[in-house]
């Protein structure tokens, strides 16, 4: 059994692009700029926010942090998301999600240019993922894709049962699974709440990729020997031992799952940083114009 260590990855990504941002720079080209907006004080949101802002200065991005209360209107927030749109400074951009109630985050996504849209969100972007044209990927499907290439995780012609289908895992992640790309080329099922015979689809699975939010859902005796299993679930679970007072449960029974597997992802350490570092790599990419001029 091999632990996929997304720590290291991440950490050697973030060294790549930062040595790529001086090059940049250097050549006398513009450092990359990404802005966040962060509405409220949810405090998973607040979690990620300042690791993204730590990234960007890992990566030699200038960065902007945008913050609102949770009574800001929704005209007020999408006046500023077309303030970003077109300030020429700023390369990407993205606002934190879940927003409070009273706003339409489709509204909010769809109002961003698609040209900056580095959280790869807006329907442009799933739209041209869909079709095999270059995008910005939503960060955890390409993060995860980043961790099958690194560990050489043989995917085409394999089977590959992603649990859950969120706009922003599950189905981007499908998606990638089944192009004609390496790695890619796998038969894929996407299983869900209603799915049948869930537990058959994941024993026949070579590659399990579990994205359903539920806490220990994916135990040994769905799992085949062999098989890789990865772990999107980040459920937080109240744990007096923790400072903080809870602790980060996967959607993976892991201890006992792991035996049974030829690589697997831990949480917290596996998916989770790479869902920033694959933000930073979109921002290079806006900074670059290398998708969109």
């Amino acid at each position: 059994m091999t632990l996929i260590d997304g720590k290291a990855v991440s950490a050697q990504i973030k060294q790549e692009i930062a040595a790529e941002v001086e090059q940049i720079v250097a050549a006398g080209g513009k450092r990359p700029h990404l802005a966040a907006i962060l509405v409220g004080h949810d405090g998973g949101s607040e979690t990620y926010v300042a690791n993204k802002v730590k990234a960007c200065e890992a990566c030699g991005f200038k960065s902007s942090l945008i913050r609102y209360e949770a009574d800001i209107t929704e005209d007020e927030l999408l006046a500023k998301v077309e303030e970003l749109n077109q300030d020429a400074d700023v390369d990407g951009f993205i606002v934190q999600l879940p927003l409070p109630k009273h706003i339409s985050e489709q509204k909010v996504i769809e109002a961003i240019d698609y040209r900056k849209d580095v959280d790869g969100f807006h329907p442009i972007n799933v739209g041209r993922l869909v079709i095999g044209l270059p995008c910005y990927v939503s960060a955890t499907p390409n993060g995860i894709i980043e961790l099958l290439r690194r560990y050489n995780i043989k995917t085409s012609g394999k089977k590959c049962v992603v649990l859950g289908r969120s706009n922003i895992v599950g189905k981007p992640m499908a998606t990638l699974m089944m192009q004609k790309a390496n790695p890619g080329d796998a038969t894929v099922t996407v299983c869900h709440s209603h799915s049948k015979d869930l537990k058959k689809e994941c024993q026949e699975a070579d590659i399990i990729i579990a994205a359903i939010g539920k806490p220990n859902f994916v135990t040994a005796d769905m799992v085949k020997e062999g098989a890789v299993v990865i772990d999107v679930g980040t459920t937080r679970i109240p744990d007096a031992t923790k400072k903080s007072g809870f602790r980060l449960n996967g959607d993976v029974k892991f201890d006992e799952v792991a035996p049974k597997c030829s690589f697997i992802t831990p949480v917290p350490g596996g998916v989770g940083p790479m869902t920033i570092v694959s933000l930073m790599k979109n921002t290079l990419l806006a900074g670059k114009k290398a998708i969109y001029q």
